[in-house]
């Protein structure tokens, strides 16, 4: 007999907090976890614009350092910070850059032989107006077109588009806004879950003490 009493004031105590009410509860805490896991994705998307801003910047003379300094920024920002993952994107300032040094170096240097630079330019400057990664994969594909020069200032190498490329990975979780509603979103859940397999089993236990008696 002190075993059913016991059984029904605990489910009299579940029952106190009723499941909607978790749901509700749930429901807010969702949208507070979403908003913050969007704030941190903009923030994300500032600090890329941000670098990408500083490599395409028409400043002379060029300071590298300040891409450099926002590449720091948002490879520190989206370390600590959940659903800030960058997906891949280049430095395509700073490729350009690199690519003109190379070739304006070869154009310089080179005194013998045929210019194949410069008829590689003169094939590609007319097709392109700005220089661009399609200006240089002409260029680089006219090149190819000539046998091996004698003169190494015209085997132009230029740099390889994966050493631009930069892209930084989330954390599971961060210890922020964001992480801590997602956190008690996950305990809100726990908790509709055990109370609903608490009411189970404790009416489970009263059927059956009734079939015993």
């Amino acid at each position: 007999m002190a075993d059913k009493r016991q059984v029904r004031k605990s489910i009299r105590q579940l029952q106190q907090i009723k499941t909607w009410q978790l749901l509700v509860l749930l429901l807010l805490m969702m949208f507070v976890a979403a908003t913050f896991l969007r704030l941190n994705n903009i923030g994300m998307a500032e600090r890329r614009q941000a670098v990408l801003a500083a490599d395409i910047s028409t400043a002379e003379p060029f300071d590298s350092s300040i891409t450099q300094n926002r590449l720091y920024d948002l490879q520190r920002y989206v370390a600590a910070h959940m659903n800030t993952e960058t997906g891949p994107f280049y430095l395509e300032g700073q490729y350009r850059r690199d690519a003109q040094k190379i070739v304006d170096e070869a154009k310089q240097n080179n005194s013998s032989g045929i210019n194949i630079n410069a008829e590689a330019e003169a094939t590609c400057k007319p097709r392109f107006t700005v220089w661009s990664p399609a200006y240089v994969q002409c260029f680089a594909d006219e090149l190819a077109k000539y046998p091996p020069s004698p003169d190494p200032v015209q085997n132009i190498n230029l740099p390889s588009t994966e050493l631009y490329r930069y892209s930084f990975s989330a954390p599971l979780w961060s210890p922020d806004f964001a992480g801590w509603s997602v956190v008690i979103c996950i305990m809100i859940i726990v908790m509709i879950i055990a109370r609903l397999l608490s009411l189970a089993i404790l009416r489970m236990l009263l059927k059956r003490h009734y079939r015993g008696i």
